[in-house]
């Protein structure tokens, strides 16, 4: 084999040409036609979540029920920037396919409808199911200008149709503050959990209730962590370390600074049923996503096989509302499946794409072994464009004992995506530093704002010198997994139309490309059931 690039233009080039469709969508009870060019829009995900039309923000009631993992969210039916917020609706079998359905819960008397979570309450403690069946139960944040409480509505027919609950609020502090509430089943003690944050405060309340009508104040959490900005959008969770058997709980929150937007930080430690108590030391800030687009993810009750499977809102509100893109604005990443890992430094989420999304590949290519010699190498992949697509590159370099070394050996290497004539997104690692990094400052419409120019980086540590880069790379969406998880960073870009290009590159010292992997992805937008009634 002479060169990559050679093989892959004789055996395997492709072209990947941007998603099609013929869907029908719901405005209100009924189905619509919609326009053949829906979801072929310039900018317009093929495989990740948006809603046909209008403003989209963070994941809520992440639920499965009787066959369906439900997806509600920050919506509004009016607009393509925020406001009147309500419940969007969608529904999937398989994490990767969905079904827009009607707006769940509607704005109504000046209350908007915030963030909040669901649940299926099995033996009917609620009182609310039909015939003592298990239904399903939304907890959410009724938002006026000056004041925020709890309040719930409940659903007899899978979801489809909503009832509030005549006696809301359950949960009211008089706080104009006062959202989010994530709920869950506490096994060990027979009672719902409620994680809620209060944002100015730094701070995460937890409640307890028997039947999600009445809740109890249990004990606070924070400030800790990162504090410069406010807390919201919460998530308790119990995962096991697969290397020790020991069980330990994870607290996910959501923050945001008016300079510098969004983000996510965890924290790792314990939950007794009432307190939650961190592990993590004061200096220690444990990031999520290391990319600017990432934020409000939470997690699903219910999933029958007992994965942890997570979703983020890939935007940043310090840009969000301006991105280049109509009818719709704003995306979900893709479902994640979340684990928790021993590692010298200590435990720590690892994150991978879910499983399902193997069904989406199709035409492939595979090469491995060539060898990357030291200075500056580009192996341009002619004929191997597109903006669907999934890369698994893995990479060994020398490795590196003192610093004197690196300084010698210092390079960098990686995959360039989005690549024309004069842009591209460089996803890369730095040997001297041990960073991954994703650069879109030169990744094509970055007009709107000016702190959407930039490059995000990542600590990861290699000890044997090899990178393995995971790209899932989607129209204006790019999802990077490092080293099976350990690193996760997702960035919105915008590109001109024909910046297709795929580069394979190195800078520096001498780079082994073991193997790489591209796949072309289909649309989940060509299937007859994506977006519409039942």
């Amino acid at each position: 084999m002479k060169t990559l690039t050679r093989l892959f233009v004789l055996l395997f080039s492709f072209v990947i040409y941007s998603c099609t469709t013929t869907t029908e969508t719901v405005r209100e009870a009924a189905p619509e036609p919609i326009s053949t060019a829906t979801y072929q829009e310039v900018y317009r995900p093929a495989y990740h979540f948006s809603p046909q039309e209008n403003w989209m923000n963070d994941p809520n009631g992440l639920v499965y029920f009787d066959g369906e993992y439900h997806l509600f969210y920050q919506y509004n039916p009016k607009g393509i920037q925020w406001g009147n917020m309500s419940w969007g609706h969608a529904v999937s079998e398989d994490l990767v396919h969905w079904e827009q359905l009607p707006v769940a819960l509607e704005m109504e008397d000046g209350i908007m409808i915030f963030s909040g979570s669901a649940v299926v309450d099995q033996n009917n403690s609620s009182g609310l199911c039909d015939d003592g069946q298990a239904c399903m139960v939304a907890i959410y944040t009724a938002h006026t200008d000056s004041l925020q409480n709890q309040a719930i509505a409940y659903s007899n027919d899978r979801g489809r149709t909503w009832t509030k609950y005549e006696g809301n609020p359950v949960l009211d502090e008089n706080m104009k503050d006062f959202r989010d509430p994530k709920v869950f089943w506490y096994e060990e003690e027979s009672k719902w959990i409620m994680a809620l944050a209060i944002p100015q405060e730094q701070k995460i309340r937890f409640y307890e209730s028997f039947n999600l009508i009445d809740w109890q104040r249990m004990s606070e959490f924070g400030p800790a962590g990162f504090v410069d900005g406010i807390w919201e959008c919460p998530d308790l969770f119990k995962l096991t370390i697969p290397e020790t058997g020991e069980e330990k709980w994870v607290l996910l929150v959501s923050y945001n600074t008016p300079n510098n937007g969004s983000s996510m930080q965890y924290f790792v430690g314990d939950f007794d049923g009432t307190t939650f108590t961190s592990d993590n030391t004061e200096d220690l800030i444990l990031t999520l996503d290391h990319g600017r687009d990432f934020y409000a993810a939470v997690t699903w009750n219910n999933v029958p096989d007992e994965r942890r499977l997570m979703i983020g809102w890939i935007n940043n509100w310090l840009y969000g509302q301006d991105f280049p893109t109509s009818p719709w604005r704003s995306a979900q990443s893709l479902v994640r499946r979340l684990e928790l890992k021993a590692f010298p430094e200590g435990a720590r989420l690892v994150q991978q794409p879910v499983d399902e999304l193997l069904k989406l590949r199709k035409q492939s290519l595979h090469d491995e072994t060539v060898e990357l010699q030291e200075g500056d190498n580009y192996l341009s992949l002619e004929g191997v464009e597109g903006k669907q697509l999934e890369i698994v590159a893995e990479f060994a370099y020398e490795a590196i004992n003192t610093q004197a070394e690196a300084e010698k050996l210092a390079g960098e290497f990686g995959v360039k995506v989005f690549k024309g004539e004069d842009q591209e997104t460089v996803i890369g690692y730095d040997v001297a530093t041990q960073q991954i990094f994703m650069d879109r400052t030169n990744s094509g419409d970055t007009s709107f704002h000016d702190g959407f120019a930039d490059r995000t980086v990542a600590l990861m540590p290699v000890d044997d010198g090899t990178v393995k880069l995971h790209i899932f790379v989607d129209h204006s969406a790019v999802e990077v997994f490092g080293n099976e998880g350990y690193v996760a960073m997702t960035n919105r870009m915008f590109p001109d139309p024909g910046q297709d290009g795929v580069e394979i590159y190195s800078v520096g010292g001498k780079v082994t490309l073991k193997s790489l992997d591209i796949w072309e992805i289909e649309s989940i937008w060509n299937s007859e059931k994506t977006s519409g009634a039942e």
